[in-house]
């Protein structure tokens, strides 16, 4: 009986230094949970581990069965430019208004932090999402694992990406509905409509 009561006054004991450790750490070294703070390198490469744990061998090592042909690119870009440049950028940067305000912050995808995963990695992430993260899963929301695989086509494009294909992005990124009352507005007064 002694020895329960020891062993549960020393789990106490440690799970009270563990909570008051994690309290000084919060306060201390990280500015609290605040999304605007950088993640130390502790937490990066904890991060990065489990990002990587969390793909399955079997999904890691298949290769993008869509060849990567104009068309797959074009759809792929149309996809992206509609559903995640909004938090990564059209250009891959993930300098945006969104990424901006995220912990951790979308990673720049021209870089080879990106470009070195396999096919199958970047497939994962696409229809998995990265927990902890504000990475969403896409698989099961109406799309065809077909779309994620040309998803990634664009992705490894995205370092050769041109300036007249970005500028193309544009109009294919979402609207917001002010943005399309001043384009409604803008028609109606250029085909004769007052203002």
């Amino acid at each position: 009986m002694r020895l329960l009561v020891g062993s549960f006054l020393l789990l106490l004991v440690l799970l009270a230094s563990g909570a008051a450790a994690f309290t000084w750490y919060l306060r201390h070294a990280h500015a609290g949970v605040s999304a605007r703070a950088q993640p130390t390198a502790t937490e990066a490469a904890l991060a990065t581990a489990m990002r990587s744990a969390a793909i399955p061998a079997a999904v890691r090592n298949r290769t993008n069965p869509v060849p990567a042909t104009p068309a797959a690119l074009h759809e792929g870009m149309e996809h992206y430019a509609d559903h995640c440049a909004v938090c990564h950028g059209n250009n891959g940067s993930g300098q945006t208004l969104l990424g901006a305000g995220m912990y951790p912050k979308p990673p720049d995808m021209r870089l080879q932090a990106t470009q070195t995963k396999t096919d199958g990695e970047l497939f994962g992430y696409i229809e998995n999402g990265i927990r902890l993260s504000g990475m969403p899963a896409f698989s099961g929301a109406g799309g065809t694992e077909d779309e994620s695989w040309k998803l990634v086509v664009f992705l490894r494009h995205l370092p050769q990406l041109s300036a007249t294909e970005e500028q193309a992005m544009e109009h294919l990124n979402p609207k917001s509905p002010s943005e399309l009352g001043e384009e409604k507005q803008e028609a109606d007064f250029l085909n004769g409509g007052s203002h």
